[in-house]
């Protein structure tokens, strides 16, 4: 299915039965990127999935143009505002925990519950250490430019704790092989949207403030100095909760469904 949204023509999907609970992918991820945890979830959920605005199906209006959080963040507004009138369920994952914090501000009446993992969010690092981490996502783009995506993904492993071709997976995943819709999908990740969390004005003490249940969440086996685990859990330190653990790394969604899904259907319970 299609929405029609400012500059942009989203694709989303819709399945499940249940209390509405929307999965905003990590990385490069389209509708289709967390199959194996949403089939884990429809007999629970009604889940809605969806490419973000220049990613697969998602067609932008005008593709030389950048894009924002703000905009990720309204898009996610119109798609649940054309779905349900009732506050919604909400994973966000990397670059989705960012656009759910921007939605939490800007629109908490739409949001019940919000499990944030590791949002690549720099606005929540301390003033002394947000600039390094911002160089990382510089030096990042200028490697992707120079040797492309093979030479990326390694750095992408060591910055953001993402490594799409070395991690422990659980038995029998759907194969996501490296498509040329999935390269130009990280193309457009770190070329396009790195920018967007670079120059994103989140206000930090609105999210400290918003009447939405947030829940940061940390991967298991995510390396401690990676700065999205950081991130969230100075999330936590800021809205006064302890940041809840999930199966698998970064990618846990999509490396461990199984695990990973009887784990936000136990998070989601205690809201």
């Amino acid at each position: 299915m299609f929405l029609t949204v400012d500059g942009a023509k989203l694709y989303y999907e819709v399945r499940g039965s249940g209390p509405l609970l929307l999965v905003a992918q990590s990385g490069e991820g389209d509708a289709d990127r967390s199959v194996d945890l949403v089939d884990r979830l429809v007999d629970r959920y009604t889940v809605v999935t969806y490419d973000r605005r220049g990613l697969s199906r998602s067609e932008l209006a005008d593709p030389e143009r950048g894009v924002r959080m703000a905009q990720h963040a309204d898009d996610v507004h119109r798609l649940l505002a054309e779905l349900t009138d009732e506050p919604a369920l909400m994973l966000g994952c990397s670059m989705g925990a960012s656009i759910g914090l921007h939605l939490a501000v800007r629109h908490p009446e739409q949001l019940a519950t919000l499990v944030a993992h590791e949002p690549v969010s720099p606005a929540f690092l301390p003033a002394d250490r947000r600039p390094h981490h911002v160089g990382e996502l510089l030096a990042l783009q200028q490697v992707h430019r120079d040797g492309g995506l093979q030479a990326a993904f390694p750095e992408m492993a060591r910055v953001l704790g993402i490594d799409p071709v070395n991690q422990e997976t659980e038995p029998d995943l759907t194969p996501m092989p490296l498509t040329a819709q999935r390269v130009a999908n990280f193309a457009f990740f770190i070329e396009r949207e790195f920018t967007a969390v670079i120059q994103a004005e989140l206000d930090v003490d609105a999210v400290a403030r918003s009447a939405v249940r947030i829940v940061p969440a940390v991967g298991s086996a995510t390396a401690v100095g990676v700065f999205d685990r950081q991130c969230a859990l100075e999330l936590a330190r800021i809205r006064g909760v302890q940041a809840q653990e999930f199966p698998g790394g970064h990618n846990g969604n999509t490396t461990h469904p199984r695990a990973y899904a009887a784990r936000l259907e136990e998070v989601l319970g205690e809201g």
